[in-house]
């Protein structure tokens, strides 16, 4: 689905400056796609900036990253792109940093941790566009039948699961570790565990002690006494596992915002509650960005930095945040979000930014090893599989990666 949107019947002239800007679509239908938001937004500012014309193209998430790329390999840069990863580009040095484009206002109003994961080499290249946390979901008519209360504890959730499995629930806990989306779930559990993809220097320790005692919980604790359903967990993929909570299959699984509407169109109850930790609810969470990113081919330096100070204004955050049920990134739009009762429902999600932990996307070999994770973490909870060495296999594939920089 691909719409060019700006400049389009709106009046005045050709202008002196054309901006391109090719943006993911966050919409699930063409009722809601993105191409609406951007049409609107484009629409005003252009008629405050008759000067300026912006032209806005919608990928779909399946190919907006690989048409920036194609883009720019064939020296065809947009001025700006708004997708899942800017390291690669600023490692080239093709992108503006923040400080070339933002007004000291705009940039002191992003999120904080978001702003310095925009970060590569501690200058500012990725500017936060959207975010997300996870919560763990529940079922509340599955435990209201089974008599039970949303786990604190990684001990009180299998419990959980196995009480549900007695009463026949199909999907104790969905642990989706499938190609589609395993690196999310599993950054879940790591932190829950205390440990993460890096450590605090930003150094790959994927197969660090705490780590490997997380995935040997969930082999021995979880996947090994049938608590994760009928599917393997190395081939169930997150959009399996969220359709699966919303026909009642599910009694517990790890969800972002969207999965609020999913069940709630469905007509399932449900509750959220900060993932459990093994002696408690877990101190760190994870968050999850989208970026702008803005090329220097074109210059427009000026130009670009006054548009996105306009995207980046407090009332066109908050509209999209609320559009797509998403976290808004800017401290303003967040204390609004915070206390208005229409925002009630993401307000759990919100909570958890401050705590959140974003995936390594400054290093540029983060995209490698978030593959290798897709593709290989599966085989860490597999009946004939060891947890200590698929993260030791993982661990040598960061390295190498890291090394080839």
């Amino acid at each position: 689905m691909t719409a060019v949107l700006g400049g389009c019947g709106l009046g005045g002239g050709s202008g002196d400056v054309t901006l391109r800007l090719v943006a993911a679509d966050y919409g699930d239908s063409a009722a809601n796609s993105s191409r609406k938001y951007w049409d609107g937004l484009v629409e005003e500012y252009e008629s405050k900036h008759p000067d300026v014309k912006v032209e806005v193209s919608v990928y779909s998430w399946n190919d907006v990253d690989r048409k920036v790329r194609e883009l720019v390999d064939a020296g065809e840069e947009p001025d700006m792109a708004q997708i899942g990863a800017y390291a690669d580009y600023a490692d080239k040095d093709l992108l503006y940093t923040a400080d070339d484009l933002l007004s000291i206002t705009a940039q002191a109003d992003l999120a904080s941790q978001l702003a310095t994961a925009g970060q590569v080499k501690g200058v500012q290249y990725g500017m936060p566009f959207a975010a997300s946390t996870r919560l763990l979901f529940y079922n509340k008519t599955l435990f209201k039948r089974a008599g039970l209360t949303p786990p604190r504890t990684w001990s009180e959730l299998a419990s959980d699961a196995g009480a549900l499995k007695q009463r026949g629930v199909k999907y104790p806990y969905a642990l989706p570790l499938g190609p589609e989306e395993a690196q999310a779930e599993t950054m879940q559990w790591l932190l829950s565990g205390g440990g993460g993809y890096t450590d605090d220097l930003g150094t790959y320790g994927i197969d660090s002690a705490q780590n490997v005692d997380t995935f040997d919980w969930l082999k021995d604790d979880l996947v090994d006494k049938g608590l994760t359903g009928p599917v393997a967990p190395g081939k169930l993929n997150r959009a399996a596992a969220f359709a699966a909570f919303a026909d009642g299959d599910v009694g517990m699984l790890d969800g972002h915002p969207s999965l609020m509407k999913i069940a709630a169109k469905k007509g399932v109850k449900f509750g959220m509650v900060p993932m459990p930790g093994p002696d408690g609810r877990s101190r760190n969470a994870m968050g999850v960005a989208d970026w702008m990113m803005a090329f220097r081919k074109n210059g427009h330096a000026q130009q670009v930095g006054d548009f996105l100070d306009f995207v980046y204004s407090t009332k066109n955050v908050l509209a999209f945040s609320r559009e797509y049920d998403l976290l808004p990134v800017t401290t303003s739009a967040s204390e609004i979000m915070s206390s208005d009762r229409r925002d009630a429902d993401l307000k759990p999600f919100l909570d958890q930014l401050p705590l959140s932990e974003l995936y390594p996307v400054g290093n540029t070999s983060w995209a490698q090893v978030a593959a290798a994770v897709k593709k290989n973490i599966g085989k860490a909870v597999a009946p004939d599989g060891s947890p200590e060495s698929t993260l030791a296999q993982l661990q040598s594939t960061a390295s190498r990666a890291e090394n080839a920089r």
